[in-house]
């Protein structure tokens, strides 16, 4: 079961392709959260470039500067891409600070940077849309992937962030859309209890 429109996930699964074959960017956001997960595509773009990469874009694109929310942004057709920047953006972890691996040919996000990110988004935006879409990735992570809590523990210390590991607690606790992972309600529980007992035995 997908959250967003299939027509719009594969429209803006090509542009990234495409832009993926052409510039030099971490993937962040939805699209990193996919490709660990290979559940819930995305709608939007997010990318880490560096400054010469933000020129070679600008060279091609309508890129625009937003000033407030510390990022820069194109529009192809529907689709938004959002371009973050080290030392000018404002995320959760320092994008200078980003650890990376290889999927798929894409350079993606660590799977614990990710989901600090990706805490950081459904703080920001919480109880929105997008923020529900937070939510549901964050679970789709813990689910599906090997997080390493003693990893994601010590990364949240580094970043002085340690109450993002109660915040966590509380989103797993809170969630009840079992339906998106195609289990019964009393599987659902069960699974939410051992990922709450894992998260509990790293502090």
């Amino acid at each position: 079961m997908e959250y967003w429109n299939d027509l719009i996930t594969e429209k803006s699964w090509k542009i990234l392709q495409e832009i993926g074959g052409k510039f030099h960017f971490i993937l962040i956001g939805g699209w990193a959260n996919y490709l660990w997960t290979k559940k819930f595509k995305s709608k939007d773009i997010d990318i880490v470039v560096e400054f010469k990469t933000l020129e070679k874009l600008k060279l091609e694109y309508d890129l625009r500067k937003n000033d407030k929310l510390k990022k820069y942004e194109i529009k192809i057709n529907e689709i938004d891409i959002d371009i973050y920047v080290p030392f000018y953006s404002n995320l959760a972890i320092p994008l200078e600070k980003l650890r990376k691996t290889k999927i798929e040919n894409f350079d993606v996000v660590k799977i614990e940077d990710l989901l600090i990110l990706k805490q950081g988004a459904e703080i920001s935006r919480g109880e929105s849309e997008k923020g529900e879409k937070d939510r549901l990735d964050i679970l789709s992570l813990l689910f599906y992937c090997e997080v390493d809590f003693k990893d994601y523990l010590k990364r949240l210390g580094e970043l002085k962030k340690k109450e993002f590991h109660e915040k966590l607690t509380k989103i797993i606790k809170d969630f009840q859309e079992y339906k998106y992972f195609n289990m019964a309600p009393r599987e659902f529980k069960i699974k939410k209890k051992g990922l709450l007992e894992k998260l509990r035995k790293t502090i």
